[in-house]
């Protein structure tokens, strides 16, 4: 179970995008504590250097700041590289129905562009972070690969499009490529500030104030939160798959459904608070209900998540505790 025991050859060397920001960091740190070496990508648009600071003296960590926007840039980062785990992008919905431009410019051009350095540099394995935005108004549970209804953002159709190259990757070029659906993840690290922060960390930090959170909408939408080991394990065993798992995209998730206002409750006892949130307007964009079939990456990429939603939880609000 986990990733722990995951082995590659002595001097394996990954290239982490997006490697200042919440996912990115979390799979520095792991790769580091596993031996292999590291080149990590971020220009700080959405990332921050105090989730980097603490590997920079490990010389098995190399950090290059840079746009995945800039050709050359990529074609630098991916020089004798084997492994690239493709994080870098602009998240949240709401944002991207905001700024639809900028979204097609760093979530397909960037991730286009580094699918096209890989390829150059001969990478054995391409894995790179979907969503589960892309199941848009497909109303089935659990959400199942293949079953993909009309995308509801700009950041979902990015997404979607993000997969078709990964296809097309592979099927002409026989660049293995991997994408990775994630649903909800949560965890340390995840930016607690903002108007498009993760509802997660956002009530753990309001409550920590002894403020009042607003929930969007009714409070009875679900969610597969994720715990960030989980998404760490899926990634390294895709660079383990088999060439046969190429091509395609898994869901990423531990395959459970929580209620928001379940979430918040929760939060609330193990805090020690009694605050009532405040309801607002349902978000743009939003899916209600989201919760994932993830029988594929079981069996074609042995993915199996041992962080439940009750487990992870206990951990995250321990080390916001210690950082906010």
């Amino acid at each position: 179970m986990g990733y722990e025991n995951i082995k590659f050859p002595k001097g394996t060397k990954f290239l982490v995008t997006g490697s200042a920001g919440f996912i990115g960091s979390n799979l520095v740190e792991a790769i580091l504590k596993l031996g292999y070496q590291v080149i990590g990508l971020d220009n700080y648009s959405t990332g921050k250097k105090e989730n980097v600071e603490e590997f920079l003296g490990n010389s098995n960590y190399e950090f290059i700041e840079g746009n995945i926007c800039d050709f050359d840039t990529c074609m630098k980062a991916c020089e004798g590289i084997d492994y690239v785990l493709h994080q870098a992008a602009w998240g949240s919905v709401p944002r991207s129905i905001e700024m639809p431009l900028l979204y097609e410019e760093i979530n397909i051009k960037g991730t286009i562009n580094m699918m096209e350095v890989a390829r150059q540099n001969s990478v054995k394995k391409f894995v790179y972070a979907s969503s589960s935005s892309v199941y848009g108004d497909e109303p089935n549970l659990p959400k199942q690969e293949g079953r993909e209804g009309n995308v509801l953002s700009p950041y979902a159709l990015t997404k979607k499009v993000n997969e078709e190259y990964g296809k097309l990757y592979t099927k002409l070029y026989g660049l293995d490529t991997y994408g990775l659906r994630y649903f909800n993840v949560f965890g340390r690290r995840q930016n607690p500030d903002g108007a498009y922060a993760a509802v997660i960390p956002k009530f753990i930090k309001t409550l920590l104030n002894n403020e009042k959170p607003t929930i969007n909408g009714d409070g009875k939408q679900s969610r597969d939160f994720t715990y960030i080991e989980n998404v760490i394990e899926a990634n390294l065993k895709a660079c383990k798959a088999h060439q046969e798992a190429a091509g395609q995209a898994y869901n990423i998730a531990y395959g459970g459904r929580e209620y928001l206002i379940d979430i918040y409750d929760v939060l609330c006892k193990l805090l020690g608070k009694n605050i009532k949130p405040i309801f607002g307007p349902e978000r743009k964009g939003d899916i209600k209900h989201s919760n994932a079939d993830i029988t594929n990456a079981k069996q074609m990429l042995d993915y199996n998540p041992d962080w439940s939603f009750e487990r992870g939880i206990e951990v995250a609000i321990d080390w916001y505790k210690n950082k906010l």
